[in-house]
């Protein structure tokens, strides 16, 4: 009797949330966007000196004209949305149960410069496969937290949140939802954060998927790699030549570019498009790959949020304050990626997880979900069929 009445008052704390920006924030930005002051194109070939200004005309042109927000708004309502306090501030979240009678609750977490809307293309297949044509066997109940500062989550009010404390926060929301046992996955932050899920709650934790992030080397690995194993090292380093260091930016100064970015519409454009479009190299612009609606959407959650400056927490204090690192293994629970890498990252990535599922061949860029979401609910789901057998077992 104790542990209903808990999960009664529980979901006392959890209220309905539904989206509904101001026509006059939607007039605010249609009239910033009219007035936008434009830069001139910088001398170099295609996007060498970053977003190059007809592109970003046009895309701006679209925002404004083109790009029906209310529509959006309303798809993104479709989804039940709710809001609770978890550690004195408000969380947002997205709750879509499935009407399988068996299914597996699984939290799916977002990365940077991304939001909830990563996910809009995969919850179906997830929660409802019978609808989509595949296995009704293996179904999700699929909660989607809006990572702090991001979207309609509340910002960290004191600097020191880390994914540590994240994780902490999600253990207490599927808790209040009412859930024992359930799977975590996530790409980008969300692959730092679904680990200490499992590190925070390992007894709840059935298993840990993420796109990748694991088994890459650093400097520290070098004195144990062979000689073919050192010049794969030497490849990854031409890896990220020419790009924008957004950890070692927002680490230093996200204060200072924030104003930018929640006073002008089209700085906050132009920044994350550049970034979508170095998440995206398998492609020549980020929206090759990416419907431009469903990118300016979660550009426009950023913008009506006002949330530039806010998510910007994992760079400043949540990853490290001496540089970037990759994510911390832990082999409390199973392990599986999207796309397996090198002999050289698996060893690596064996030395701090207990892997199980290592594919190989999986195509796609970085943000899975939203490039590929066939593919990434495919693996997915070979992932904790794999995880469902050997709890069988």
């Amino acid at each position: 009797m104790d542990n209903i009445v808990a999960v009664v008052t529980n979901q006392k704390a959890i209220r309905p949330f539904h989206i509904d920006i101001p026509q006059t924030d939607i007039d605010d930005l249609n009239g910033r966007l009219d007035r936008t002051r434009w830069s001139a194109q910088l001398p170099g070939d295609g996007s060498d000196r970053g977003v190059r200004v007809d592109y970003l005309r046009e895309l701006a042109a679209y925002w404004r004209t083109g790009f029906d927000w209310r529509a959006q708004e309303a798809a993104l309502n479709e989804f039940p949305q709710f809001m609770t306090e978890i550690g004195g501030s408000d969380v947002h979240f997205l709750h879509v149960r499935s009407p399988e009678p068996h299914a597996t609750p699984l939290l799916l977490t977002h990365g940077w410069p991304n939001s909830f809307v990563e996910f809009t293309r995969t919850i179906g297949p997830l929660t409802d496969p019978r609808a989509h044509g595949l296995d009704p066997a293996l179904a999700f109940h699929v909660v989607v937290p809006s990572v702090p500062g991001f979207a309609f989550s509340a910002a960290p009010r004191e600097a020191g949140t880390t994914v540590t404390t994240v994780a902490g926060m999600w253990v207490e929301l599927m808790a209040r939802l009412g859930y024992e046992r359930y799977g975590v996955q996530g790409g980008d932050l969300g692959a730092y954060i679904a680990p200490e899920t499992a590190i925070a709650a390992p007894d709840r934790v059935i298993g840990v998927h993420i796109d990748g992030g694991i088994g890459m080397p650093s400097a520290s690995d070098v004195p144990t790699m062979n000689a073919e194993e050192r010049a794969e090292w030497e490849l990854m380093q031409t890896w990220t030549t020419g790009v924008v260091d957004h950890h070692a930016l927002l680490r230093v100064a996200p204060q200072t570019f924030a104003h930018a970015w929640t006073d002008s519409p089209v700085g906050l454009l132009a920044w994350l498009i550049h970034k979508f479009d170095e998440f995206t190299p398998l492609a020549d612009r980020a929206e090759d790959v990416i419907d431009r609606d469903h990118l300016l959407t979660n550009i426009s959650l950023y913008w009506f949020t006002g949330s530039a400056g806010s998510s910007s927490w994992p760079m400043y204090n949540g990853l490290g304050t001496e540089g970037f690192a990759w994510p911390t293994g832990q082999k409390l629970v199973p392990t599986g990626v999207y796309s397996g890498g090198s002999a050289l990252m698996l060893r690596l990535a064996q030395r701090d997880n207990d892997i199980v599922h290592w594919p190989q061949g999986n195509t796609g860029n970085h943000f899975l979900a939203m490039e590929v979401p066939e593919l990434h609910v495919a693996d997915i789901r070979a992932f904790f069929s794999l995880i469902e057998s050997r709890i069988r077992a």
